[in-house]
């Protein structure tokens, strides 16, 4: 890559990540972009996760492992900042220990974010996969109608589709440190067990985005990840989340005709999928008890709002009671299995 190539740091949080966290150590090793600093953030791992990446760091002096006492997921933030405090380039990048990049994701940002001054944050696309990686159920985002917003120019353009429709693969994102410690780090709050959407949020009001179309990594999608674990608080949280940044960016929200009926309706309709979708990654963990109760509150709650998801949770209800698999039917009619 041509010169100036600045110092990127990785900020790559884990937790009993040790069937992951090679591979993903090694496809940063992999970037043709070499001048990186990956900082892993291990909370109080019970397997050989630290042990891992404190034996890759002992042969590679860009990777700087650290270990904490565990906090958890609702104390995410505090990882995070934690490691930006330690982080030494002019770009953050974020790389979960159970996710990869593809060789060249690197080098294809910054050159972008280079030539771009305006832009405070770049960003693209990513496939979710199963988690071996040898099946891509889905390439997000998947809305090239919509490529127009991406770039969020002018600051804040692309509000509407961020809140609404558009997923931003959190392991391709790059900031530019100052952009970053300007809204003080990564932000969490309101019971999220993530930083990235709350944190985008905010650098969506800040400054532009650079939008790369092209696939940059692959993560993992499996029952026990914290996005499955946790849906329905997310979308509850979600929820807080964008009132409170309403309140404080309303006429950027009135530019855009975001009322607050209009949010309301939009997660209440996520509500429905939220609690369906719990019920099913209970259901594959064999907790009949909690998918019945979340499949019942996806039925009879919220209206008839979404009745197609209604009778999915109708149909998940059915296997609850009776203690049945439902990924076999998932498969049946060509719907993603997640065991």
């Amino acid at each position: 890559m041509s010169i100036p190539s600045p110092l990127v740091s990785i900020i790559s949080p884990t937790y009993n990540h040790e069937k992951f966290i090679a591979s993903c150590i090694e496809s940063v090793q992999a970037q043709s972009y070499s001048n990186w600093e990956m900082i892993i953030i291990d909370d109080g791992s019970t397997d050989g996760t630290f042990k891992i990446a404190s034996d890759y760091a002992a042969k590679d002096s860009r990777i700087k492992p650290y270990s904490q006492e565990n906090i958890g997921i609702f104390r995410l933030a505090e990882s995070y900042n934690f490691a930006l405090s330690k982080c030494l380039g002019s770009y953050i990048a974020i790389l979960e220990c159970d996710d990869i990049w593809f060789p060249n994701k690197l080098e294809i940002q910054i050159k972008v974010l280079e030539k771009d001054s305006e832009s405070i944050l770049s960003w693209g696309k990513a496939y979710q996969s199963s988690i071996d990686l040898s099946h891509n159920y889905c390439l997000a985002p998947l809305n090239p109608e919509d490529q127009i917003y991406f770039s969020n120019k002018p600051t804040g353009e692309f509000l509407r589709k961020y809140i609404f429709k558009t997923l931003v693969p959190a392991l391709t994102i790059i900031i530019r440190k100052e952009a970053l410690l300007k809204i003080g780090g990564f932000i969490q709050g309101h019971n999220l067990p993530l930083v990235d959407f709350p944190t985008i949020l905010e650098l969506l009001m800040q400054g532009e985005f650079s939008y790369v179309d092209q696939p940059l990594g692959s993560w993992r999608i499996y029952p026990g990840q914290i996005t499955k674990t946790y849906t329905v608080e997310m979308t509850l949280g979600f929820y807080k989340l964008i009132e409170q940044v309403r309140s404080r960016y309303l006429q950027v929200f009135e530019r855009h005709n975001l009322t607050k009926e209009e949010i309301r309706e939009h997660f209440c309709n996520r509500l429905v999928v939220s609690y369906s979708r719990s019920g099913r990654y209970k259901l594959i963990r064999k907790n009949f008890k909690g998918a019945r109760k979340d499949y019942i509150t996806s039925i009879f709650h919220f209206g008839f709002r979404m009745p197609v998801w209604k009778l999915r949770s109708i149909v998940g209800l059915f296997f609850s009671l009776f203690k049945m698999d439902i990924e076999w039917l998932a498969k049946s009619i060509g719907n993603e299995s997640y065991k």
